[in-house]
């Protein structure tokens, strides 16, 4: 038995779970969020606690088990108090700024590059090189933060781009004379 599909997730006050034939959904504080449920697995709701069961012992239901878990308790936790990403832009004359729902970065290319906000997300600019990426799904905000810090990744010999908040960065030697 999956040691994390057997714990229960709790309910913080303000968030309601439902459940459907094929989705399970999580309305919060901070929004809503819904997700496929895999055939097989099942949801029990009771005393603002909601726990996971699988229906039978095939391989791949055992599978998913654990991961369904994981992915509501996720959810759970983006309705009531949200999930964000930081970003850090180095370098001379690198800056990001938002113009409407656009953001729009200079990394040291001809031209700026513009990145529309996805639907849930919110990013905000500080200082112009400090980015936070903020929303309710776990999984958007972690992939518009990989995005972007894929416009332009750190460089192994300066240091310049767009890094993660406290991301380590090892620096090369370059050439010697």
């Amino acid at each position: 038995m999956s040691r994390i599909g057997r714990k229960p997730v709790a309910l913080p006050s303000g968030v309601t779970v439902t459940v459907g034939d094929t989705e399970v959904k999580v309305k919060g504080p901070k929004g809503e969020v819904s997700r496929k449920i895999v055939p097989g697995i099942s949801f029990i709701e009771e005393d603002n606690t909601v726990t996971v069961h699988r229906n039978s012992e095939n391989p791949k239901i055992r599978a998913y088990h654990g991961l369904m878990r994981a992915l509501l308790a996720n959810m759970v936790i983006g309705v009531s108090k949200g999930f964000t990403k930081g970003l850090e832009i180095q370098g001379v004359g690198y800056k990001a700024e938002i113009k409407g729902k656009t953001l729009v970065m200079n990394l040291g290319f001809s031209h700026p590059i513009e990145y529309p906000f996805p639907d849930g997300i919110t990013i905000s600019v500080e200082k112009g090189t400090k980015l936070l990426v903020a929303g309710v799904d776990k999984e958007t905000v972690g992939q518009v933060a990989a995005e972007l810090r894929g416009k332009r990744p750190p460089d192994s010999y300066k240091g310049k781009g767009v890094r993660y908040a406290g991301e380590y960065v090892r620096l090369k030697a370059g050439k010697s004379q």
